[in-house]
């Protein structure tokens, strides 16, 4: 029997979003599949100040058993989201409207889920206590939170607990000006840690396993021994969505709408198409939150009625409704100028949806020939390949996207090897 002490503060953090993020479903998935282990004594913690905290496991099941509730109870409710509707009739209609659609607050439901998620958090802190550091334990965070605070995985180390940590990327260090100003030295904490303490990495690609291998070196060191294991989509991306047509083509971009993912210069290029095709100018949805320095996207969203007519803004859609979309547009928009795992993509390509991205080391890695990949400020070819798209529809290559299931079988490899091991030094 192998004690995991498994770092769920996300799920409090972050429960009460209610299209979570794919760093979010990492950790639902990780609870799941450890909930599932025999052979695991489960104590889920918290970090506070660098030191960890328990929970019951029962605080962990429930909050795992809810989620899931409140996920079902939306992909099975009779008819779409109203969201996804509203969406829907604003890309079948005849003509542009002087106002574009906007929808960035979710669904009536989301006030209730925001009200279970206080609630759980609220017991769970109540319910808080010291944690046996027993020699030999295995510690997993796969969230990056709390990697920040003083210590944490030094200290864990000093008693004889093998740190494992999930490397989502490392974009604050490459790429400080496209993040919160923060954001730099909170990853540099964090990175620093994993270096120094870390027993295993999990690297959900490999060019994140490559950039984490050269951030070590520079610090005059070596990386953890490092698992690749690419992340799982979810079912709804799987097969064949519901067929729709609507008025005229469109595309989709998804992520939070923030500097690297360059949405400023898609939506440069919709102007550029207007110009040049007029009334036969193909829409854009943008699918995610508003995130910071965005100041320019803003402007073109609020100020310019050339792009307020042809795109729509949504957020909060379900897998179900998200695939829907996917599924429909005449191809994803990827044009990120770093990312290191892009799910949008990976789900696109499961559903056959083209896919035109940005020509990064990472969408070389996950899409390679199955996408058409451009520089991300080659606008001339931007603008020619959605043009060919919106004129040709068509069906994306047949893509062997990765599941939970693979990603959990690369993983626990790693970690029984580990566990067997003693998890001693």
């Amino acid at each position: 029997m192998t004690k995991v002490l498994f770092d769920m503060a996300r799920i409090f953090i972050r429960g009460s979003r209610f299209s979570p993020t794919g760093i979010d479903r990492v950790v639902v998935a990780y609870a799941k599949w450890l909930l599932d282990q025999p052979d695991v004594e489960l104590q889920p913690v918290i970090t506070v100040g660098g030191r960890l905290l328990g929970v019951p496991r029962g605080m962990l099941e429930r909050t795992i058993g809810e989620n899931a509730a409140f996920t079902r109870q939306r992909n099975e409710a009779d008819g779409p989201d109203a969201t996804w509707s509203a969406l829907q009739q604003a890309l079948s209609a005849d003509q542009d409207g002087p106002s574009p659609f906007r929808a960035r607050t979710g669904t009536g439901q989301l006030p209730a889920r925001a009200k279970w998620h206080l609630s759980i958090a609220g017991r769970a802190l109540l319910n808080l206590r010291p944690v046996e550091l027993a020699p030999g334990a295995i510690y997993i965070n796969v969230s990056h939170t709390g990697l920040d605070q003083p210590n944490v995985l030094g200290r864990l180390a000093e008693r004889g607990v093998a740190p494992v940590v999930m490397v989502h990327d490392l974009i604050p260090i490459r790429f400080p000006e496209y993040c919160a100003p923060k954001a730099e030295g909170r990853h540099l904490r964090r990175m620093a840690e994993v270096v120094a303490h870390a027993r295993l990495a999990i690297a959900n690609s490999q060019t994140t396993a490559n950039e984490l291998s050269d951030y070590a070196a520079l610090l005059g060191s070596s990386a953890p021994p490092t698992t690749v294991a690419p992340l799982g989509i979810e079912a709804d991306f799987f097969g064949e969505a519901p067929d729709w047509s609507p008025v005229r083509p469109y595309f989709v971009c998804v992520g939070t709408l923030e500097a690297r993912k360059n949405v400023a210069f898609l939506l440069s290029l919709w102007r550029r198409l207007a110009e040049r095709n007029g009334a036969a100018t193909p829409r854009l949805v943008l699918v995610g939150r508003r995130g910071w320095e965005n100041e320019s996207v803003i402007d073109h969203l609020e100020r310019s009625d050339t792009v307020r007519r042809l795109v729509h803004e949504a957020s909060d859609l379900s897998d179900r409704d998200l695939a829907h979309l996917m599924a429909g547009a005449a191809a994803l928009l990827g044009p990120s100028f770093a990312e290191g795992f892009d799910l949008p993509v990976v789900e696109a390509l499961a559903l056959r949806t083209p896919v035109i991205a940005s020509d990064i080391t990472v969408h070389r890695e996950l899409a390679g020939a199955a996408a058409t990949l451009l520089d991300p400020l080659d606008g001339p070819g931007w603008i020619a390949a959605i043009e060919t798209a919106a004129r040709t529809p068509a069906r994306g290559p047949a893509y062997a996207a990765p599941t939970w299931r693979t990603h959990f079988e690369q993983f626990a490899e790693a970690f029984r090897q580990l566990a067997d091991s003693g998890a001693k030094p």
